[in-house]
C-alpha cells in the first residue's frame, strides 16, 4: 500500500489543459475487454468522460495542479491495474457530510456501482461538467454529488472553510466538510427516504459513523484517514461560509 497521509489545505486551484494519454492509447483493446468484463458484474456502468490530473504541486496549503480529459474506462483500467502510470493522480473530492450532534453520515454503494458495497461519503470522479471557464470547481462537484447521491442542497448544509487532503501515492482524496442543520438520526431518515424513491439510487444504505467503534473494513483507507484525523483534531473548520470565489 502507498504510505497514506492527512494534509490541511487552505485553498485549491485546479485548470485544465487537453492533453493526450499514452497509457489509454497504447492498452486500448485491452482497457475495452477489462471493461466489458466489469460490466458483467456491474450493469450500470457507462463509459462517459472524467478528468484526471497530470500534474500537481503542494505549496503553503495551497494545492494546484491542471486535469485532462479521458474515458471512464481507461481510468477504470488504470485504477484496477494498480495505476501503471503513475505520472497522473485520481484527484477527486468527498463531502464529508456531519450532523449538528457531530456524528457523520456515510453511503454503502449499490449493488451496479464501480465501487459495490464500499462505504464512502457521496463523491464522484470530476467530470468535464466540474470546468468553468478553464478552471475544475471541485467544490461544486462536490455539492452536485451530494444532491444526485442524497437529495440534499446546498440549503441543507453549510460548506466549511477549507479541505482536509489524504494524500496516497496516486490518488488525492479531498474531504470537503460540510455542516447539516439536523441530527444525525433524522437526516439518516431523510437520505433513506430519497433513497427509497430512487430507481437505481448510488447507495445502498446510509450508516452513521460516530467514533472508531463505528469504522467498517469496507471503508477504503482515505475514508478511515479522515475520519480519524477528524475525531483526533476535533475537527471545526473556519465559521461556516459559501466559498463561491474559491479556485
Amino acid at each position: 500500500m502507498n504510505e497514506l497521509s492527512v494534509i490541511e489545505i487552505d485553498e485549491v486551484d485546479f485548470g485544465f489543459a487537453p492533453g493526450r494519454w499514452n497509457f489509454a492509447e497504447e492498452r486500448r483493446a485491452e482497457i475495452a475487454a477489462h471493461f466489458e468484463e466489469r460490466r458483467r458484474k456491474a450493469k450500470g456502468l457507462w463509459n462517459g468522460r472524467v478528468l484526471l490530473l497530470s500534474d500537481r504541486a503542494l505549496r503553503e496549503r495551497r494545492l494546484s495542479g491542471t486535469f485532462f480529459e479521458t474515458d471512464f474506462a481507461s481510468f477504470l483500467a488504470w485504477r484496477d491495474w494498480n495505476c501503471p502510470d503513475q505520472t497522473v493522480t485520481n484527484c477527486f473530492a468527498m463531502g464529508a457530510l456531519r450532523a449538528s450532534d457531530g456524528a457523520f453520515l456515510v453511503g454503502v454503494m449499490g449493488a451496479h456501482t464501480a465501487n459495490a458495497g464500499r462505504v464512502y461519503f457521496p463523491a464522484g470522479t470530476p467530470e468535464p461538467e466540474d470546468i468553468r471557464g478553464g478552471i475544475v470547481d471541485l467544490q461544486s462537484n462536490v455539492v452536485r454529488e451530494v444532491a444526485e447521491e442524497t437529495g440534499l442542497t446546498a440549503e441543507d448544509f453549510a460548506v466549511l472553510a477549507g479541505w482536509r487532503a489524504v494524500l496516497m501515492g496516486p490518488r488525492i482524496a479531498l474531504f470537503k466538510l460540510l455542516q447539516a442543520k439536523v441530527s444525525a438520526v433524522d437526516l439518516r431518515a431523510r437520505l433513506l427516504a430519497f433513497l427509497a424513491s430512487e430507481n437505481e439510487p448510488e447507495f445502498s444504505d446510509v450508516r452513521i459513523v460516530r467514533g472508531p467503534g463505528d469504522l467498517d473494513s469496507m471503508m477504503p483507507p482515505f475514508v478511515v484517514a479522515f475520519l480519524k484525523y477528524a475525531w483526533n483534531n476535533n475537527d471545526e473548520r473556519a465559521s461556516p461560509r459559501p466559498e463561491s470565489g474559491e479556485r
